[in-house]
């Protein structure tokens, strides 16, 4: 694989030819397209497309604001700036009132009672002391999917959310919001981490700074969108499979490269390889393209209520959407028994830069399947220090990519899939 891998050329024209592939969109179409025939020409015993309803949400526009006066002081800073996904627009006119900046939740709450008709800033940073950054997303994630229902609990009309990212540029990170209809459903917007930081200080040093913003964000109706998947049967007749995946959509204002390209290329390596080494499988192994990860998950939920709809066994499911970089272990949602009993395989894979299996791996994808029918999980972890520099920002793209460590993946990833179908998890 490291010497006749595709992956990287796949990923070169899933980024390049095809671009942003956010659900509903026509470039999420277009890569449905490609992933059904790029499997099929890979080697899969049955390609095929399995149908869900995705949300349709459209950008509409460039998104824009700026701060327009401190102290009463006309001012013309332009801030650099994102719209979050699945965020109702300003309006033509955008809106313009003056910013509460507020450092968490608890920070909200003791300014509610200046709240109504402000907009709400939102400055929560990564936390550094993290080693997994993934751990500091999550922390700070909270702030991106919750804030603006929060907020307009007391009555603001716009929410500002520091970019979840440590990275040293001012590239604004999107990403879901999610609206509680108790409350209006007012617009958001993610903003660069050095525009972050001035916003910050100028509201900390100024009682009043006005800033506004435009936004065009929209929903169409729901649409038709497609898991992609490919088989390859197993060999002893049964009822029971291994599901290995990435998602296929990515937000609009990238390529989508390391979230979650690289996740697909790999998955199709994985079955592009075993094809042509004649691997045999004894059990039946699913590589799925899965749709709308990053606004809905209606992809992964509507495969695992068709498995539990055909009464599947699912042995693992195994995801990959930590981006491309070295692979450094496996983490799983299994019993500490078996992971125990699985751990000694970390030695075949030491020399591919595997070191470690960890309890809690998953994905957004395949979680469904643990819920609905307890199927065991796995998630690659990359080394994934510089994943959340790129994560949903402009700077997702092809050129971010090192071949070498993408295939790297890919070669252990095929290698857990064969020492589960060889093995089990028994």
């Amino acid at each position: 694989m490291l010497v006749n891998g595709e992956a990287f050329e796949n990923l070169r024209h899933l980024t390049k030819h095809i671009g942003g592939r956010l659900a509903g969109s026509p470039q999420m179409v277009k890569a449905e397209n490609w992933g059904l025939i790029t499997l099929k020409q890979s080697g899969a015993d049955t390609a095929y497309l399995q149908q869900c309803m995705v949300p349709h949400w459209v950008r509409g526009g460039t998104d824009k604001a700026s701060v327009v006066s401190v102290d009463g002081k006309m001012q013309k800073k332009i801030l650099d700036v994102l719209a979050l996904g699945n965020s109702l627009g300003t309006g033509k006119k955008g809106i313009k009132a003056e910013v509460v900046a507020v450092s968490s939740f608890d920070d909200l709450e003791k300014h509610k009672s200046e709240l109504k008709g402000k907009i709400v800033f939102y400055n929560y940073p990564f936390n550094p002391t993290y080693i997994v950054p993934a751990l500091a997303y999550r922390e700070s994630g909270i702030y991106r999917a919750n804030g603006a229902s929060r907020a307009a609990k007391y009555g603001a009309i716009g929410v500002i959310v520091r970019s979840m990212s440590e990275g040293t540029n001012n590239h604004p990170h999107t990403g879901s919001l999610r609206y509680n209809d108790s409350f209006p459903k007012i617009p958001a917007v993610a903003v660069g981490l050095q525009d972050a930081d001035f916003l910050w200080q100028i509201c900390r040093q100024h009682s009043k700074v006005q800033v506004t913003f435009t936004t065009n964000g929209y929903f169409l109706p729901d649409t038709v969108g497609h898991n992609v998947i490919a088989e390859l049967k197993g060999s002893d007749g049964s009822n029971d499979f291994i599901t290995v995946g990435g998602h296929l959509d990515s937000w609009d204002i990238n390529e989508g490269a390391h979230d979650d390209g690289t996740g697909i290329v790999q998955t199709i390596e994985e079955l592009r390889t075993l094809k042509t080494l004649g691997y045999r499988p004894r059990k039946t192994i699913r590589f799925v393209l899965f749709a709308n990860e990053e606004n809905g998950a209606r992809g992964g939920l509507m495969y695992a209520e068709q498995a539990k709809a055909k009464n599947e066994n699912h042995l693992l499911a195994i995801e990959s959407d930590e981006g491309g970089f070295t692979p450094r272990g496996f983490s799983f949602t299994i019993s500490d028994e078996k992971l125990e009993k699985i751990k000694p395989w970390t030695k075949l894979l030491n020399a591919y830069g595997v070191y470690e299996f960890t309890k809690g791996g998953g994905g957004t994808d395949i979680a469904p399947l643990n819920k609905t029918i307890n199927a065991p999980l796995a998630g690659l972890v990359p080394d994934n220090q510089r994943y959340f520099d790129l994560h949903h920002a402009r700077n997702d793209v092809f050129e971010a990519v090192n071949k070498r460590e993408l295939l790297l993946g890919a070669i252990n990833m095929a290698a857990l899939i064969y020492l589960v179908d060889k093995y089990g998890l028994q």
